[in-house]
Formats: C-alpha cells, sequence, structure tokens
C-alpha cells in the first residue's frame, strides 16, 4: 500500500443530509466504516485524497481515526449522477491477511484478427484475494484471437495469490466478424425494380 492510500479522518457526531451537504461544501466526504463485528463509524474523508484513492478499483485505505490504524476496503461509491460529485463512500473494515472475494475489472490486451471485432460480455471477475494484494484489474489476451473463438473465466491468467471465484464458464470474452450487410445492399434496388415494374 503506498502512503497516498493513507487518509487522517475525522468521527462524525451529526447526521443529515443538510449536515451531509454542509460537509461537501467544506472539502469533505461522509462515510460509514463497519464490518467484522465492529461498531458502525460514521467518518468525514478529505475531499481530494479519498477522490484520487477511489479511481481505483477495490482501493485499501489505512485510515487514521483518533490516531489509531484502521485498514478498509473501499466497498461502494456513491456519487450525483449529474455532476459525478462523491456523496458518500462505504468502507469494510479488514485485516492483513484476510482473503476477501471481491470484483475486479478487466481489460482487454493485444488485437484480434484483422476484421474482427472483440465483444465483452462481463465488466469484472469474481475472485479471491489477500485484502492487501487485491489486483486493479485482470489482463485479458485477446492477440490474435479468431471469429468464433472465446476466452471463458477459467482461461484467464491470474495474478499470484489471486483464485477464480466466479463460474468457470462465464464468457468474459467473444471473438467475432461484423455481418456485412451485403444482402440489405441487395434487396434495396430489387425494391426499386419492383417500384418501377408497376
Amino acid at each position: 500500500m503506498s502512503d497516498g492510500n493513507k487518509l487522517t479522518v475525522q468521527v462524525r457526531t451529526e447526521f443529515g443530509k443538510g449536515f451531509a451537504r454542509r460537509l461537501r461544501a467544506a472539502g469533505q466526504i461522509p462515510a460509514v466504516l463497519y464490518g467484522h463485528g465492529t461498531e458502525v463509524k460514521h467518518l468525514a474523508l478529505p475531499g481530494h485524497q479519498t477522490g484520487l484513492i477511489v479511481r481505483h478499483a477495490n482501493a485499501v485505505i489505512d485510515l487514521d481515526i483518533d490516531g489509531e490504524s484502521q485498514l478498509a476496503l473501499v466497498k461502494d461509491v456513491q456519487r450525483d449522477p449529474v455532476r459525478q460529485i462523491i456523496e458518500h463512500i462505504d468502507l469494510v473494515v479488514v485485516t492483513r491477511g484476510e482473503k476477501m472475494t471481491v470484483d475486479v475489472p478487466y481489460v482487454t490486451e493485444g488485437e484480434s484478427f484483422p476484421g474482427t471485432i472483440a465483444t465483452l460480455s462481463a465488466t469484472a471477475i469474481t475472485v479471491e484475494a489477500e485484502a492487501m494484494h487485491i489486483p486493479e484489474h485482470i489482463v485479458v489476451n485477446i492477440d490474435g484471437l479468431e471469429d468464433g473463438q472465446h476466452v471463458y473465466a477459467k482461461d484467464l491468467t491470474l495474478p499470484a495469490g489471486v483464485t477464480l471465484a466466479d463460474d468457470p464458464e462465464l464468457l468474459v470474452v467473444g471473438i467475432s466478424t461484423p455481418s456485412v450487410s451485403a444482402e440489405d445492399e441487395d434487396a434495396e434496388p430489387a425494391e426499386d425494380g419492383a417500384e418501377s415494374a408497376e
């Protein structure tokens, strides 16, 4: 974990939409921390720093709460649908060495066979990983794949220490050739001819 993932946060004692608005206006983000049987904590996170951290999927943050360190996984980020401002964050308590089941986004690498397109059939893969080593994304290599070929979850090369928790038969990427609308092109003159015959 980088030092950039360390945040000094404040415990909130006030609640409600009005207070949350004032908090955001002051450059802070309301958050809630829960899990592992601990008491739910309502926190105020520094806005700019937090915004940089949550750009990465499944970020783990080292929270400084009243001088005590607590690791937390970013579980959910709620944004304003129009302005995309972070409105609230859900954090889950984690411990070093703990295995977690998380959804990790994936990215394609390479180019499929010329003339083909790659269609992504899922947005993320469910894996189990140690809390401090959750991958930011999983790479799916499609280099040279031809029309009709598929990549399934079981085909993925996962980082060391990461195991698949999803359906092995989950379709991840499909390779296909875009259909040429030759039939449509042929049909148009025929229709014109039919009209002129009348």
